[in-house]
């Protein structure tokens, strides 16, 4: 295998970028701000318009020591959707204490209409302590197939430390789902937004 030399005006020399069309455009759907709000639910634009659905979190602050939670909609009025989901965080404690990886017990649901935990630690209720992250939504109106969802948060936890939970799981459904909710398990989320967009 030979070796590529590049030459080191290569890049800056470019004066025009081939276009990606193929890699699609975020579509600002609904912004919605927190205000020592008991749940947030996003019942509208999320139909069959896109494929993919974001939700992001902006620095989501929370009024008692809880968990960040969602559950979804399945054409009923309430969110209780089957969900089977997998889940798993990693941390490190501001004193430089701990660092950890684990599954934790009560994270993952298996065939259950339960909450699913989007933080595997309770929030920090300090005045500098939030929440960002983003939750991943594929193909809700799809009518053959479960309904997965991926999300990843970053957040601190009341140890103080910093803290990453990686969650992902199925909504176990041929049924579309049409809406989708936020709440903390306990306390209200104090401030902070969550904005919905499409991804075509």
């Amino acid at each position: 295998m030979s070796i590529v030399k590049l030459n080191n005006r290569g890049v800056k020399d470019i004066t025009v970028f081939g276009s990606i069309s193929s890699l699609g455009t975020l579509s600002l759907i609904q912004k919605q701000t927190a205000s020592s709000s008991s749940t947030i639910n996003f019942t509208s634009g999320i139909d069959n318009t896109y494929k993919e659905y974001i939700f992001f979190f902006n620095n989501i602050h929370a009024s008692a020591n809880a968990y960040l939670r969602v559950n979804f909609r399945d054409g009923s009025s309430a969110y209780d959707a089957v969900k089977t989901t997998s889940m798993f965080y990693t941390g490190h404690k501001e004193d430089d204490g701990v660092d950890s990886l684990t599954g934790g017990t009560g994270n993952s649901l298996g065939n259950s209409t339960s909450v699913q935990r989007l933080t595997s630690g309770e929030f920090h209720t300090d005045n500098d302590a939030s929440l960002c992250g983003f939750l991943h939504l594929y193909d809700p109106s799809n009518t053959t197939h479960i309904k997965h969802f991926t999300a990843n948060t970053q957040y601190m936890t009341n140890s103080p430390a910093s803290e990453v939970s990686y969650i992902a799981g199925y909504c176990n459904t041929t049924v579309a789902i049409d809406g989708v909710q936020f709440d903390m398990s306990s306390g209200t989320i104090e401030s902070g937004d969550i904005l919905l967009f499409g991804l075509n």
